[in-house]
């Protein structure tokens, strides 16, 4: 030992400088919060937590071999925990670019829903697929985006983002407002509502949110609610019980179960008054609704809401395998949604939607094993119905023109619905030489107004082709007669005549499918081909059938049927 060193003295500098550094460090940190949160964290506070040890360092204070650092910084109203680890003798471990990292990831998490579900989940894996409906469920939670459905395939991770992740992101930004969840089954949305409700509770979840969580007394799984504020979660099945609650989010995650519900007209029915008379009304102003579902059908849920007001909804429609151009745009008009749209993704034809989960091969496979009406609705959101009994696509010769030389007949089978419902249709036929040739059709969801002046434009056009005679239907009851009289009167000057149908509609058009089985009837080529295929070769399934409605009304008054049956 050198003479004139004391070594008290010299124990309490290195216990002070040891002192210096850690109280360097949280000043660093402090400094750190305060860069990142801007003017907003005057709240923020450092706190550095020293444990009693079992060796003293300091006599002013009790160090054990490993030193515990607490920053608490406010980021975004919200406190955040880092813990740092010292040793004894030496500097603190963590430096000051980790703490920013994690104070940053963080402050991600708080604002960006696919970095909140990395943080809670660290185990999810992202792809392309799933930052587009982050990003539209981030439109969402900002309150961009009020209607929004999602069509995917199964298990690509649209359930995890929207009817768990989401819920709970959802009440961390805006815990006074609640949530209904719902599903076709009670127990699916409360297994939904389960996962979500333990995420609200998880460690990781109260680093972000740290003043929102659940009460002892109010956490049951299909009703539980966010402490001290006015949101929670109520989760029910289609039909069950949530009258009396309110939301601003609403979530319905597959209202039909499986295809035989999904073909059920009763059924379909059911879940469309549900949807007006239930949860509707559940919404509140302002509110949100997101409809996650497989498209097993044309006239399903999704499908009413498309044709009653599809303007009002942003439509993630998401095909496990990229569609060509010609593909998406007969898939989308067949669905009611814009054409001429590129794939969401930028995917080539053929590409998957989430190669990391299902490869072409795996794809391939399931195409082979489920049939192309399972894929077509479960897999490219593209529903299809089954093929009736009645009319084959392969009777159906594609012309270039028809004779110039015929009997012509345009029906309408009307409508009086703009924008939704039913379609107005008018079918012109021709008959020369014992064969029918299906000229034009037009076909339209219009206002009366907007019906009657169609009607009469085409009267007009349809001169051009020579004498054609015109025919409507009169519906039923004083409102049908009076709608006759009104496009009678609109036709003044023309060939016209109204009729009243009687029989069944299907009974009227065994004729037409008795000569179309036999080849006699064709189709000129048009724009139309294609609609009038899917529908006609639908019938019984479909969801519609005014042009198969149109097109037997057409050929039955060019042959004189009367009930079906052939007048001579």
């Amino acid at each position: 030992m050198h003479a004139g060193i004391d070594p008290q003295n010299m124990a309490k500098k290195c216990s002070l400088r040891r002192g210096i550094v850690v109280g360097l460090v949280s000043l660093t940190l402090a400094l750190i919060s305060l860069l990142l949160n801007g003017t907003n964290c005057a709240a923020s506070t450092v706190t550095v937590v020293f444990v009693a040890a079992k060796k003293p360092i300091c006599p002013q204070i009790m160090l054990s071999p490993f030193l515990l650092v607490a920053l608490t910084a406010s980021l975004t109203s919200s406190r955040s925990v880092i813990p740092v680890t010292v040793e004894s003798g030496t500097s603190p471990s963590i430096t000051a670019q980790a703490a920013a990292q994690e104070l940053l990831r963080r402050r991600k998490a708080r604002a960006n829903l696919l970095n909140f579900v990395e943080f809670t989940f660290p185990q999810y894996v992202p792809e392309p697929v799933h930052e587009l409906m982050g990003a539209t469920l981030d439109r969402v939670a900002a309150r961009e985006l009020r209607r929004v459905m999602i069509f995917a395939p199964p298990q690509h991770g649209k359930s995890e983002l929207v009817s768990v992740r989401l819920p709970a992101y959802w009440l961390g930004r805006h815990p006074d407002d609640p949530i209904i969840l719902t599903s076709y089954g009670a127990d699916l949305a409360g297994s939904k509502s389960r996962q979500a409700r333990n995420l609200v509770e998880s460690d990781e979840y109260q680093r972000l949110f740290p003043d929102v969580g659940t009460p002892r007394d109010s956490r049951a799984v299909n009703e539980w609610s966010i402490a001290g504020r006015r949101g929670g979660m109520l989760a029910a099945g289609v039909g069950g019980p949530i009258t009396g609650h309110g939301a601003m989010l609403g979530i319905i995650d597959d209202p039909f179960e499986n295809w035989e519900q999904a073909q059920s007209q009763t059924y379909r029915d059911r879940v469309w008054d549900w949807y007006k008379s239930t949860f509707r009304t559940r919404i509140l102003e302002a509110g949100v609704i997101i409809l996650i579902m497989t498209r097993w059908h044309e006239d399903d849920l999704a499908g009413r809401l498309i044709g009653e007001r599809g303007d009002e909804w942003t439509i993630l429609r998401l095909p496990a395998l990229a569609e060509t151009q010609e593909e998406r745009d007969e898939n989308d008009r067949r669905l009611g949604l814009p054409t001429g749209q590129p794939d969401l993704l930028g995917r080539a034809p053929g590409e998957p939607l989430a190669p990391k989960r299902f490869s072409i091969d795996a794809l391939a496979s399931l195409k082979r094993d489920v049939g192309s009406l399972v894929w077509n609705a479960e897999y490219q959101g593209s529903p299809r119905a089954p093929e009736g009994n009645r009319f084959k696509r392969s009777w159906f010769e594609i012309v270039n023109v028809a004779p110039t030389v015929a009997r012509r007949v345009r029906y309408w089978d009307k409508a009086g619905t703009a924008g939704g419902g039913a379609f107005t249709a008018g079918v012109l036929m021709a008959a020369a030489g014992g064969q029918y040739f299906i000229e034009d059709v037009v076909r339209g969801q219009w206002s009366a107004l907007e019906r009657e002046t169609t009607i009469k434009q085409t009267a007009q056009l349809d001169q051009q082709r020579g004498h054609v005679e015109i025919w409507h239907e009169q519906e039923p009851g004083s409102g049908g007669k009076e709608s006759a009289e009104s496009t009678t009167r609109n036709l003044a000057g023309f060939s016209v005549h109204a009729e009243r149908p009687t029989g069944n509609k299907d009974v009227r058009m065994e004729p037409l499918a008795a000569q179309a089985e036999a080849g006699n009837v064709k189709l000129v080529r048009g724009l139309w081909n294609g609609p009038w295929l899917d529908e006609i070769t639908a019938i019984p399934n479909g969801a519609f059938r005014d042009q198969g409605d149109g097109s037997s009304g057409a050929f039955n008054k060019l042959v004189n049927v009367l009930d079906g049956k052939l007048i001579y």
